[in-house]
């Protein structure tokens, strides 16, 4: 008999590709529907609860921390395993440039704290947890992401739009890649520990980097043009999410990347897909079978 996994936030960018992986892997899944569905009865006989739930970031201090309570509640009533997507808020700017599951969390700013409120509870809560961490994201679909909605968005006129300097690593995580790891690091949860915080190296890049990947993938040279934050200073007082941004803006001047090790001592033979092939993905463009991928 399969296993069965409940998907919260099913249509969002890491559940989608989360769910996707565990389908392929023959587990039976759930896609929680909020105006309809009991928490509690979806995760009945759920074996791994995938928690897709990420309110935009003007609600995060509102709803976070009891979408987090939920989480845990229904994993005690169920004995499912959380399987909990993360990002890199939690360091602050002066993180050191490897990230990884002893690197100290020291984010003093409102989001930072948050996310580190979140993982310390769900670290406390006695409930199995596989906390996946990643940088941002890069899909292979349109999302609303940076990627497509920020930096790529101009490359039809041969440029990219990048946020901060070129020079700075920074890093990025393909969403198909994040979720094979997602599963199969929920096909091993038995022989994890109880609370697993695996880093997901995916790419580190500089602007400069991503801008010569790009080249290679689209067969034209583009440049690489600083973006201009003054719109967001203006937009805050009437867009909510402006502020979120401008709050997180120092990731692009922080030079960071995420360390495998654990990742590749759990999963030895996981490959990620070569760069340009996924950069051609999240382009939503072919990269010619005889052309070489790095």
């Amino acid at each position: 008999m399969s296993d069965t996994a409940l998907i919260l936030g099913a249509r969002g960018r890491f559940a989608r590709h989360a769910a996707a992986a565990l389908e392929a892997r023959g587990w039976q899944l759930r896609r929680f529907d909020r105006t309809r569905d009991s928490l509690s009865d979806a995760a009945s006989g759920a074996a791994l609860i995938v928690n897709g739930w990420n309110p935009p970031y003007g609600r995060w201090a509102a709803e976070l921390p009891g979408l987090t309570r939920q989480v845990i509640a229904a994993a005690k009533y169920s004995g499912a395993t959380i399987l909990q997507p993360a990002n890199v808020y939690v360091y602050g700017p002066e993180a050191l440039p490897v990230l990884g599951p002893d690197t100290p969390q020291r984010a003093v700013n409102p989001l930072g704290r948050l996310r580190i409120a979140m993982e310390a509870a769900l670290r406390d809560s006695g409930v199995p947890v596989i906390l996946l961490r990643a940088g941002d994201f890069l899909d292979d679909a349109p999302s609303r992401g940076w990627f497509d909605k920020v930096i790529a968005a101009p490359i039809a006129k041969g440029h990219v739009r990048y946020p901060g300097p070129p020079d700075v690593p920074h890093a990025w995580a393909y969403l198909p890649d994040l979720g094979r790891a997602a599963a199969q690091l929920a096909a091993r949860r038995a022989t994890l520990e109880r609370f697993e915080e695996v880093p997901f190296a995916g790419y580190t890049l500089t602007g400069t980097e991503l801008a010569a990947a790009l080249s290679r993938v689209t067969g034209q040279e583009i440049a690489l043009r600083r973006m201009a934050w003054w719109p967001l200073h203006l937009a805050r007082p009437f867009w909510g999410m402006a502020a979120g941004l401008l709050e997180m803006r120092y990731l692009w001047a922080v030079p960071h990347r995420l360390d495998g090790a654990r990742l590749h001592a759990l999963l030895p033979d996981f490959a990620d897909t070569p760069l340009e092939a996924a950069l051609a993905s999240a382009l939503q463009r072919d990269v010619h079978p005889d052309e070489a991928v790095a």
